[in-house]
């Protein structure tokens, strides 16, 4: 008997290390001919998108981008190629999605579209909830989610015509809220949101992919305007609500904000735009990219901790109100 249990433990470590085995040569393996395929991505103007559009173009790609801003656009096509197009986009405007969409159905030529990466969003206002007003969800939600919703239903059958993919970034407070606001409760709807919709279009041949990134240096983590917002929040408030969080409170907050900011930004934007480029050339896509080392060793797996543990952790490190029962 004293030799059965080694074998047993053999077999199920051969089984362990052939499953590794398989899931890396199946994630290595690549589409051919991208050359005649048609990506559109919106939040081109900076950060992710700006560093995606310039890596699609040199993998060959037709590159569609699209920009909220003049100079946004031209700085972007500066130095690239023919490959690269762009065209101005609110993705709040349905209006504005709806003339991308038509204007990207001349450019592909009826070949349909191959990938739509749902990249435009925004963080601030962010802060105690309790600081909010109604428009200030409203103002994150409509860029963050409703703008995902638009443009992917805009686009949806140029995607289907081309069998495609459609890359939605959320984040890693898409899967543990950590501030007020409407950023967290944004990224949590466009998780549900590509579940949803990854389960009612595979029929069609159409992969659907979640980009989780961790804390990285681009224009939604920029300190100066969460710090405006910030200000802004703390002097609309009624004296009686500022009373109880106190001065103290407040700066402590904004010392926070810099503290992480600073410390934890990660200024390697590659390390979320690869994950975005192996969703729209991989043969096999993953359902969800963990990008940064903050979102696979700390942000991804506390979220699978009992509530009780987050909150204490969160409470550790947040600022006390001055009147604060506790």
């Amino acid at each position: 008997m004293c030799c059965v249990a080694p074998m047993w433990l053999y077999a199920v470590l051969a089984l362990a290390v052939l499953w590794v085995a398989v899931w890396l040569w199946r994630d290595s393996l690549v589409i051919d001919k991208v050359s005649n395929k048609y990506v559109f991505v919106t939040g081109c103007d900076s950060g992710f998108g700006y560093v995606l559009c310039k890596k699609l173009e040199r993998h060959g790609f037709q590159v569609l981008a699209g920009c909220l801003t003049q100079k946004g656009a031209d700085d972007l096509q500066r130095g690239t190629g023919p490959n690269l197009k762009t065209i101005l986009v609110d993705v709040t405007d349905a209006s504005s999605v709806k003339m991308a969409m038509q204007w990207v159905q001349k450019e592909t030529g009826g070949k349909g579209l191959w990938g739509l990466v749902n990249n435009a969003g925004r963080s601030v206002p962010m802060g105690p909830t309790e600081w909010m007003r109604t428009e200030d969800f409203h103002s994150t939600l409509r860029v963050n989610m409703m703008g995902v919703i638009e443009t992917t239903l805009a686009f949806l059958p140029l995607i289907k015509k081309a069998r495609g993919r459609i890359v939605n970034v959320a984040s890693v407070l898409g899967r543990l809220a950590a501030n007020g606001g409407g950023y967290c409760i944004s990224k949590f709807g466009v998780e549900s949101f590509s579940d949803c919709l990854r389960r009612d279009i595979h029929y069609f041949g159409i992969k659907v992919s979640i980009i989780e990134p961790g804390f990285f240096k681009t224009a939604v983590t920029s300190l100066e305007p969460i710090e405006k917002e910030l200000h802004r929040l703390w002097n609309q408030l009624d004296p009686e609500v500022r009373d109880s969080y106190g001065e103290k409170y407040f700066e402590k907050y904004i010392k926070l904000q810099r503290f992480i900011m600073n410390t934890f930004c990660d200024p390697d934007l590659s390390k979320v735009t690869n994950c975005m480029i192996h969703a729209l050339t991989a043969k096999y896509p993953r359902t969800r990219y963990s990008a940064g080392w903050d979102a696979k060793f700390a942000w991804i797996p506390f979220s699978y901790a009992p509530a009780f543990i987050v909150d204490s952790m969160l409470s550790a490190v947040l600022p006390r109100p001055a009147q604060s029962c506790s």
